[in-house]
């Protein structure tokens, strides 16, 4: 193709590579099921080499690492929130984001609520949804 050809991203698609180039993330609704999407995510952003803490309100383990309770239990601030539960759930945790100073939040397919798109907008978050954070990567990677 000649060189003359450029293509520019649309603005989500800017939004989704900044997402993606960024290292620290914590994947919020990690299962301890490797069958559940939560656990695939966290697992696939960690073998991709990304700093990934998983959070589950109920604690437990994947592959050896500790879920974290809340995102104010993790020992680092992190770029990303990915959330990966039901969409009353992602109102809650996009205001402990807000409130910890995390404004970059990715509502996996099904997590998605227009209440907390709205919300987070409003208060400054930048909000990436109805996009699969393990296909974007895939394709921005």
């Amino acid at each position: 193709m000649p060189s003359e050809y450029k293509f520019e991203l649309t603005p989500i698609e800017k939004r989704i590579q900044d997402f993606i180039n960024r290292r620290t993330w914590a994947v919020v609704g990690v299962s301890q099921d490797p069958a559940k999407y939560g656990n695939r995510i966290f697992r696939s952003l960690r073998s991709a080499g990304y700093i990934v803490y998983g959070v589950n309100s109920k604690g437990g383990e994947v592959d050896g690492q500790a879920l974290y309770l809340s995102l104010a239990d993790l020992p680092q601030e992190v770029e990303v929130v990915d959330l990966v539960v039901p969409p009353q759930v992602t109102e809650q945790v996009v205001k402990e984001a807000h409130r910890l100073g995390l404004n970059r939040v990715w509502m996996q397919p099904g997590a998605e609520s227009e209440t907390a798109i709205e919300w987070a907008e409003a208060n400054g978050m930048e909000v990436i949804h109805d996009a699969c954070a393990m296909v974007s990567k895939k394709q921005w990677n």
